[in-house]
């Protein structure tokens, strides 16, 4: 059975250790760094399959920790560990592409939820897209290697972009229903979910502009309309 690696960056230590030993124990690789600085060295240095932050650290905080991540692989799964009182701390880390967040205090068990749900979401993900190609107005867009093209221009996707727009592409001239949008990708439908969803989308119009034929329209009450 693959072992997935796991990169943790928590300041405080004791949680730290705690986590770090309770992943071990569920057969998850993980390495254990107490400062942004530290986890982002070590994430350059090796290929892992799943991050979890904590949003406030000294010398690099989670959130700009999560970017330079970004930077490096644009795909890897990004959990970020947040206190109750920073909400729009959370809604910044969806915007530099976080797939969740879990807010302490925490149980370990709906910690192990959560990343059992995103890997299996995103392994389920990368088999069904295998021989995918969609285009989309003068676009095309392999959720593959999560590149959009137009011409001789790719912008590479994180997951989650990735992932919604392939869900409009499968519902193209049709509704996609919000809810439904939501649960596929993000697992639960609530509000912190459903905007960052509202931040992917204008992220997609953003790439898609360069073709007036295509569009992402919002349909009132409903979800989403990709028109190409």
């Amino acid at each position: 059975m693959k072992i997935t690696k796991v990169l943790l960056a928590e300041d405080d230590n004791n949680l730290g250790m705690l986590l770090k030993n309770y992943l071990s124990a569920k057969s998850y690789d993980t390495t254990l760094l107490v400062n942004g600085i530290q986890a982002l060295e070590e994430f350059a240095k090796k290929q892992y399959e799943l991050c979890i932050l904590d949003i406030m650290m000294p010398e690099m905080d989670g959130l700009t920790l999560a970017k330079e991540i970004r930077n490096i692989n644009p795909s890897v799964p990004i959990i970020f560990l947040t206190a109750k009182s920073q909400k729009e701390d959370v809604l910044e880390g969806f915007r530099t592409g976080a797939d969740d967040y879990i807010t302490k205090p925490f149980s370990m068990e709906e910690l192990l939820y959560r990343i059992k749900a995103i890997l299996k979401r995103t392994a389920g993900s990368a088999v069904q897209k295998k021989e995918s190609m969609y285009t989309i107005g003068n676009y095309i867009f392999d959720p593959l290697k999560q590149l959009l093209t137009l011409e001789s221009e790719s912008v590479k996707l994180t997951t989650k972009e990735s992932e919604l727009l392939e869900l409009l592409c499968r519902h193209r001239n049709e509704i996609l229903e919000r809810n439904y949008a939501l649960k596929s990708i993000w697992i639960d439908d609530n509000y912190f979910n459903a905007r960052s969803m509202d931040v992917y989308i204008t992220r997609l119009r953003k790439y898609l502009k360069k073709d007036p034929s295509v569009k992402i329209l919002n349909v009132h009450g409903r979800g989403y309309k990709l028109l190409c």
